[in-house]
């Protein structure tokens, strides 16, 4: 099907066999066709995939995204300010909900999940269920080998 990671995925493949012109090219048809920034610089894992084809989704040319996520509408991954500088790191088997933003140079644990319109800004480990405004953990999940 036709996305936003699928054109992400070729202009990929393009930048890094150094070929110079198309990458800048699909990323600009990105833009247009779903209003959202996804640059080829971005590392994002195989098997992530962009809700409703990634619609207005943003992220930070630095940020590395990692295998089997799910970025909902919407969501933001971005580089911080003076308070919070550097880019977002984020693990495998993340799901980030609609409008959510996650900024500065933190990183997010496997298997998390981050609420609708949470503003994440502090390192999350693994396992976490975050929400609100700051993004606070909300429960870690129980671990169904262990029963904890």
């Amino acid at each position: 099907m036709l996305n936003a990671i699928f054109f992400y995925r070729i202009e990929r493949w393009l930048y890094l066999h150094h070929i110079p012109v198309l990458p800048k090219l699909i990323e600009l048809l990105i833009f247009l066709m779903y209003n959202s920034k996804v640059p080829y610089q971005a590392v994002i894992g195989a098997g992530t995939k962009l809700g409703y084809g990634g619609m207005g989704v943003v992220i930070h040319c630095k940020s590395i995204i990692g295998s089997k996520c799910i970025i909902a509408q919407q969501v933001t991954i971005g580089g911080g300010n003076s308070r919070y500088p550097g880019v977002p790191v984020i693990g495998d088997n993340v799901y980030i909900a609609k409008g959510a933003i996650v900024f500065g140079g933190i990183s997010i644990g496997n298997n998390v999940v981050i609420g609708a319109n949470a503003v994440v800004n502090k390192p999350i480990p693994d396992n976490a269920i975050v929400a609100g405004i700051p993004a606070k953990v909300i429960r870690i999940k129980d671990d169904a080998v262990t029963g904890k």
